[in-house]
């Protein structure tokens, strides 16, 4: 019998995009530092060796690269290897990604409708599947829970992070590693009609966890889950998220989002915006989780600046419209049973709002984003056992 998993808070975040070594450096406005040349491509090679190229296509290295690193930054695996130290099959992987391997299967496709699948080499077939990315990242680090590959036009990044905690929440795993990824090449600027330069060639990983099962093995939590809504309008989503005309402490935009006459945005003007993608590329199937990262590092910028009497929503780039063993067994819970007392509520003031979508081809998701919980109920309630609970 475990606990249930209470709050699904984000416990690591791991980034592979050029110039943006921490969540704190996707809040910057532009592509360019403010200082410097422009970022060079990021080198995966540095991060997980040659052993991690053999056969793999660019985005999938990205996306091995910003797990890796999403996991360390979780305590999941140490500094110094690549194994999870838990139960693999305590954790799921989702991943988004829209582009990110288009031009392994438009080439495939290619070679042979001119030749024959003859010419085809074995070692490479296998990056046309659709999900190779989650499933490389699943395989590289033995993680055995569910599996899953989102290619759900603009809101990809958000669904899957929603799909993460839903995967905690209903007890299929305990965390999930969540990871949004796109690159450019010829094939991708070509179906875009846009150069490299404006399109997005890294990726973002966040690590969901039940916040019982977070706390049970010592792990700090960065942030926590709010609720998420996919509406078929920007407005609706926002006012579902935040009734009554509550305005957040931060907004992240949609990718590109125009605000149009003064008083039309559904978020009070003095609110700071940001669109993530100013600063690393239009991210497709990549942004939603790109905007959750960024959310973690204001956050922390906000507990900093209320740490030192500066407010909790102190913003100096705002501007304006821009029990038993915890691992005992795989991860197991009840839906809605024994989590316990609802958590004090958090003021809207306090909190990240997240959109992504296309307000005019009605899909629009968005998620809060919360501070991290300071404490949890000392004596959590039990959650039953349910039908796929399995304890070793």
């Amino acid at each position: 019998m475990t606990h249930g998993p209470g709050e699904v808070v984000v416990t690591g975040v791991g980034l592979a995009v050029p110039g943006a070594g921490t969540p704190e450096a996707l809040l910057r406005r532009t592509a360019r530092p403010v200082t410097g040349p422009a970022p060079e491509p990021f080198d995966t090679a540095a991060r997980i060796g040659r052993r991690g190229h053999r056969y793999k296509d660019r985005a999938t290295r990205l996306a091995l690269c910003a797990a890796l690193e999403a996991l360390r930054n979780a305590g999941l695996i140490p500094s110094d290897g690549e194994e999870v130290t838990v139960p693999g099959d305590t954790i799921g992987v989702v991943a988004s990604s829209n582009l990110g391997n288009l031009d392994t299967a438009c080439l495939t496709a290619a070679a042979i409708a001119e030749r024959s699948a003859v010419d085809l080499s074995p070692m490479s077939l296998p990056n046309a599947s659709s999900n190779v990315i989650a499933s490389w990242v699943a395989i590289r680090h033995g993680l055995r829970g569910p599996n899953l590959m989102l290619c759900n036009g603009a809101t990809s990044g958000l669904d899957a992070v929603h799909w993460g905690a839903t995967l905690v929440t209903a007890g299929r795993v305990r965390r999930a590693v969540v990871i949004g990824v796109e690159t450019h090449n010829a094939v991708v600027e070509d179906l875009l009609g846009r150069s490299a330069g404006e399109l997005l060639d890294g990726a973002a990983a966040l690590v969901v966890e039940g916040g019982r099962w977070a706390e049970a093995r010592g792990a700090r939590a960065v942030a926590a889950l709010g609720p998420y809504e996919r509406r078929a309008g920007l407005t609706g989503c926002v006012e579902a998220l935040l009734p009554d005309g509550a305005a957040p402490g931060v907004w992240f935009t949609p990718e590109r989002y125009a605000e149009g006459p003064a008083g039309a945005a559904p978020v009070p003007g003095a609110v700071p915006r940001y669109d993530v993608t100013g600063a690393v590329g239009r991210a497709s199937g990549a942004l939603g989780v790109l905007q959750c990262a960024a959310a973690v590092g204001w956050l922390a910028r906000a507990e900093a600046g209320a740490g030192t009497g500066a407010g909790a929503g102190a913003d100096p780039d705002a501007g304006s419209g821009s029990g038993s063993d915890p691992e005992a067994g795989a991860g197991s819970a009840a839906f809605a049973a024994g989590r316990g007392p609802a958590p004090d509520p958090v003021p809207a003031s306090s909190q990240a709002l997240i959109t992504s979508g296309d307000d005019t081809a009605d899909a629009v998701a968005g998620l809060l984003l919360r501070p991290a919980p300071d404490r949890h109920d000392p004596h959590p309630a039990r959650a039953p056992l349910i039908s796929m609970e399995c304890s070793r």
